[in-house]
């Protein structure tokens, strides 16, 4: 429930977690409710498009960036068609926007989208309070949603959790569309949009690939309907443990050999579909700055992270699995976290990151170089 109010940023605000914590600030965006699940992301740029990307939705993000807002809003950088996070929370807002793109303040924009946020509040603490106790369900309140703090916490437990939720239908497209090749079409591909980011698409559309993006209830029978000469699998919310119509279509795609390739929630499904399990990490992994190391090379690389599940296979061997060996490719060097896989019989991989990589950066870019790669190959 939200109600849009010009004087939000007077508006008494109260955030509470699921194990009683509280933090009271103003108000933020919309005046109202919200639940989610409380993430942090340590980005110090690309707000608008953390804020547009479907893998945040039914997410509280909380900006380890103490100051945000600086840039203000435009219409270029939106990575889907709206806002997708739950609330947003910020220590210090900026007062007043400076960049020659900004159309409108983010406090604007969160307030016509109905996103409630927070702000003034100590954001250092609570990235402490999640780093230790995990990530968890959190409720913001403001105007006349605020009650006692028992009565709020009620309400925060009553919300569902992140663990087995299955949201991708909810974020993705229903309708199939094409982003035309950019130049001369060498490839087609077949894009399971199971919450895609807008770059993405175009990614390989610079690269002459032109992508056919279809709903995450796309059959085996669509994908193939493109006549693709490889298939994408996209990032998405949710738990991967619900994901059994992706997994059963990538399985498909593996059977027939036909290059592929996966980031984010379509590792997750790369590895269920290989038969690995997946499980959520403590408090994700959410950021710009990520140390992630490709295997095949040795090179670190910075990558641009969201994700709080996780595939669960080996680091140190080779797996034997029913479409043939595979092994981890990527691993992330904070945690050890795999960061990717690939198949080593037949032309599929996958990473657990965003090489498209807007804002940035764009240390992984050869990743959509590796997949025309393998489209030549096959060919050839």
């Amino acid at each position: 429930m939200t109600t849009s109010t010009r004087g939000a940023a007077r508006t008494p605000a109260v955030l509470v977690l699921e194990d009683g914590r509280v933090f009271r600030g103003r108000a933020y965006g919309a005046v109202g409710e919200t639940f989610g699940e409380a993430v942090f992301s340590t980005g110090m740029t690309g707000y608008q498009e953390t804020l547009t990307d479907p893998s945040y939705h039914r997410q509280v993000v909380v900006m380890t960036a103490p100051h945000v807002g600086n840039t203000g809003i435009n219409d270029e950088d939106m990575e889907s068609r709206k806002i997708w996070v739950s609330g947003y929370v910020v220590r210090d807002p900026a007062r007043v926007p400076s960049n020659w793109r900004s159309r409108r303040t983010l406090d604007e924009e969160l307030d016509a989208q109905g996103v409630v946020g927070i702000s003034g509040i100590d954001t250092r603490a609570l990235t402490r309070h999640l780093r230790e106790r995990g990530a968890m369900r959190v409720g913001i309140f403001s105007g006349d949603a605020v009650r006692d703090d028992a009565a709020l916490l009620a309400r925060v437990q009553e919300a569902p959790q992140m663990k087995g939720a299955n949201l991708s239908a909810e974020v993705a497209t229903t309708e199939p569309y094409v982003v035309p090749a950019i130049g001369e079409k060498k490839f087609t591909v077949a894009a399971v949009d199971l919450g895609i980011k807008g770059m993405t698409p175009h990614r390989m559309a610079e690269r002459g690939i032109e992508v056919h993006v279809l709903p995450a209830t796309a059959t085996v029978e669509d994908v193939y309907a493109v006549n693709p000469d490889g298939v994408f699998f996209s990032n998405g919310p949710g738990d991967p443990a619900t994901a059994d119509h992706p997994v059963s279509v990538m399985q498909g795609v593996l059977e027939r050999g036909t290059p592929l390739f996966g980031i984010c929630f379509g590792n997750q499904i790369l590895g269920r579909a290989l038969g690995f399990g997946t499980f959520k990490l403590k408090y994700g992994h959410r950021g710009i700055n990520q140390p992630v190391q490709d295997r095949t090379t040795g090179k670190v690389e910075v990558t641009a992270h969201n994700h709080g599940f996780a595939v669960d296979a080996p680091l140190d061997r080779v797996s034997e699995t029913p479409f043939g060996r595979a092994e981890v490719s990527h691993v992330c060097l904070n945690d050890n976290v795999v960061e990717g896989l690939q198949l080593l019989d037949r032309p599929a991989f996958s990473v657990q990151y965003h090489p498209e990589a807007a804002a940035g950066p764009h240390d992984a870019a050869y990743l959509f170089d590796r997949f025309v790669s393998l489209m030549e190959g096959q060919r050839a």
